[in-house]
């Protein structure tokens, strides 16, 4: 044991050297720059977090605690994993504050214009500010993907145990799924286009099981079939559905008649489509990016069109969010290296605050349009980003005359 611990002491001890190493490398000047950027980003960090927290989180659960009687122990565990979502809220706005803060600093000391003066282009200033913002954007997205799908996904389930809802994680109610596909024509040559070939329902998925199963079948022309079950598995073995208490009604359209029949188990041939999607979080921000993809697939295959517009408009943002940082960073910077630039820390919070304000009230709107269908997704998500790239990118080029 003893071993262990020297050995990985001894790897902590060589990487944090070679860390070390790799940033002496660095030019002065970014080693500087990045200094002077550290000390506010930390500062808006915590302060966006703070405040966000409280408002979406603290405020809540203290009422739970007094009118549901919440146990103060499931609230502390809920608040701590509902942190890093608020923690990736914040990323963005402290990047945004932080090279505002820092460049106007410098550039009211007239430490900037000590750069210009020695030939210093105000883009090789920012670029420090642009490489703390993307490790900024890095960070999010490995939060946002990694860490706080899994966080909500528990924050959720503790909460509902606590207040005696919720039992098992792997829990879904009103699960529907259609399938489309070619049908089978009455008479053998025949063709009977395509159109949907069954629709699945089952009221509860819980322990690993659908109950109260309704399942439609029209794949034939000729006939339609009801099956109905108080219970349903998946076999693997069979790769089917196996159906237990209940009864299938068949009705043929050419004679015009009904068969009924009960059952204690009856095996289906059909997807597993139902029990991924059953297990899959119902809200995106739950999801990784890869339970996004499959659950955006499944919608597809069931024909649901708007939710599955809805998904890629989310998936897309996954990737856009992030990005964010790198927009705010490049404002901010570009705002902050302007000559004789004077912002307090004060006036530095309001001005992020109205940009933050500005900047998510247009992504709302362009995701609103990509939601109905207006926007293709991919611009629903990133026309805002490009949007803040381009108005950043001008700032930085008035601040260079």
């Amino acid at each position: 044991m003893s071993n262990a611990v020297s050995s990985l002491s001894q790897l902590l001890q060589r990487l944090l050297a070679h860390l070390g190493r790799l940033w002496q490398r660095v030019p002065l000047m970014d080693r500087w720059l990045a200094a002077e950027l550290a000390g506010p980003l930390l500062f808006g960090v915590a302060a966006f977090t703070t405040v966000s927290l409280s408002v979406g989180v603290v405020f809540e659960l203290v009422r739970k605690v007094a009118e549901a009687g919440l146990p103060l122990l499931a609230a502390g565990q809920v608040l701590g994993l509902r942190l890093p979502g608020f923690l990736v809220l914040s990323f963005p706005m402290a990047t945004l504050m932080a090279t505002l803060l820092a460049y106007s600093r410098l550039s009211s000391t007239s430490e900037l214009t000590a750069l210009r003066s020695i030939g210093v282009a105000t883009w090789r200033m920012v670029v420090p500010g642009l490489v703390v913002a993307l490790l900024m954007s890095l960070l999010t997205f490995v939060f946002n993907d990694a860490i706080v799908p899994s966080a909500n996904l528990m924050a959720s389930n503790t909460l509902d145990n606590a207040l005696g809802r919720a039992i098992s994680a792997q829990r879904g109610q009103n699960v529907v799924y259609s399938r489309f596909g070619r049908l089978r024509p009455r008479v053998a040559g025949g063709d009977a286009g395509e159109g949907l070939t069954q629709l699945f329902y089952a009221k509860e998925f819980k322990n690993g099981q659908m109950e109260g199963i309704t399942l439609l079948d029209f794949s034939l022309e000729s006939k339609q079939q009801v099956l109905t079950a108080a219970r349903a598995v998946w076999n693997d073995a069979k790769a089917m559905w196996e159906f237990r208490d209940g009864r299938i009604v068949t009705i043929d359209s050419q004679s015009n008649s009904t068969t009924s029949a009960l059952f204690d188990q009856y095996f289906y041939p059909f997807t597993n489509a139902p029990l991924e999607r059953a297990q899959l979080p119902t809200d995106a921000a739950q999801m990784t990016v890869a339970q996004a993809l499959r659950a955006e697939q499944l919608l597809q295959q069931a024909g649901d069109q708007k939710e599955s517009r809805r998904l890629r408009v989310r998936i897309q943002e996954k990737f856009a969010f992030p990005a964010i940082c790198l927009v705010f960073g490049l404002i901010g910077s570009s705002l902050g290296v302007r000559p004789n630039a004077r912002t307090s820390r004060s006036q530095g919070f309001g001005i992020s605050v109205l940009l933050i304000f500005g900047y998510y009230l247009m992504s709302f709107i362009f995701s609103s349009l990509g939601v109905k269908g207006t926007l293709l997704p991919f611009f629903a998500a990133w026309l805002p980003v490009l949007i803040g790239l381009a108005g950043g990118l001008y700032l930085l080029r008035q601040a260079s005359r």
